[in-house]
């Protein structure tokens, strides 16, 4: 039996549960469901706060979970990260009025307002700055005008937030985040644990990449290469007219048109396109 951790709620909750309904996992029907049996995947599913996830992996009550890299090492859990999962990215700032600190070394002796104080304390200590870090739950961004604190440390977006509030970001980032799969120190002994992430990486793989086939004269292989090297390489295949070969490639999905504009221009004909499904295995 392997014992997975989902986020009950929150950004990451539903993109999680998808993830794992494409890799072949069964999902809650309702969202007062705190814990799924799935029989025919030997697989038990807990439903939890995002924030205590990286907390029981860690401690060896469960063996992986779904949260958020942030919210793991906020946690200073020792659970380790072994999958990013391509979804929830945030990144992490400080920032502060206009026209003040400009550097986290002009922290020193200030009070950093901040919901990750696990996160930020690390940051500090990083860049060997002695700052009080005054924790709060929620929207931090009034807590320079409110006079809690001299800076904050966030999640920034689009920014439009922090401006409303007379903030600015400074500094580089504290942190790039994303969705990740978790594991305590000895899931390895799991072989559950490898089906999953074989799973897990077969959902990115159909996410980010298609499958591109097109006929090509012989002459022009090394040309098509070029354009759609592949995961690996290409799988070249004889036609009866021997003039040409069959290509089939992935290609990552966001540069489809690009590849096939040049498919086009080298000479190549009968381009097809298809989705890629997950591997479930």
């Amino acid at each position: 039996m392997l014992r997975v951790a989902m986020p009950n709620k929150g950004a990451l909750a539903e993109p999680a549960a998808e993830m794992l309904r494409e890799a072949g996992y069964r999902g809650r029907r309702d969202a007062k469901e705190l814990v799924i049996l799935d029989a025919d995947n030997d697989v038990e599913l807990f439903f939890l706060r995002p924030r205590d996830i990286a907390v029981y992996v860690g401690q060896g009550t469960l063996d992986v979970g779904l949260t958020g890299r942030d919210l793991l090492l906020d946690s200073g859990s020792p659970a380790t990260e072994c999958l990013p999962l391509g979804f929830g990215a945030s990144t992490f700032h400080y920032a502060g009025l206009a026209g003040g600190v400009a550097d986290v070394s002009q922290l020193e002796g200030r009070r950093v307002a901040t919901s990750f104080p696990g996160l930020v304390r690390a940051d500090l200590k990083k860049h060997g700055v002695h700052a009080e870090v005054v924790r709060l739950d929620g929207a931090v961004e009034t807590a320079v005008t409110l006079g809690v604190a001299d800076v904050i440390a966030d999640v920034v977006e689009t920014g439009t937030t922090l401006r409303n509030a007379g903030l600015e970001v400074f500094g580089e980032p504290i942190l790039q985040s994303e969705a990740v799969l978790v594991q305590r120190t000895d899931a390895d002994s799991n072989p559950l644990l490898a089906v999953l992430i074989r799973r897990l990486q077969g959902v990115l793989t159909a996410q980010r990449y298609v499958m591109v086939d097109y006929d090509i004269r012989r002459e022009l292989v090394e040309q098509a290469f070029a354009v759609t090297p592949g995961l690996e390489s290409p799988t070249v295949s004889p036609l009866h007219d021997e003039q040409f070969v069959a290509v089939r490639a992935m290609v990552p999905r966001r540069s489809t048109n690009a590849v096939m504009d040049e498919l086009y221009e080298i000479g190549a004909r009968a381009i097809l396109v298809t989705e890629i499904a997950a591997c479930r295995l």
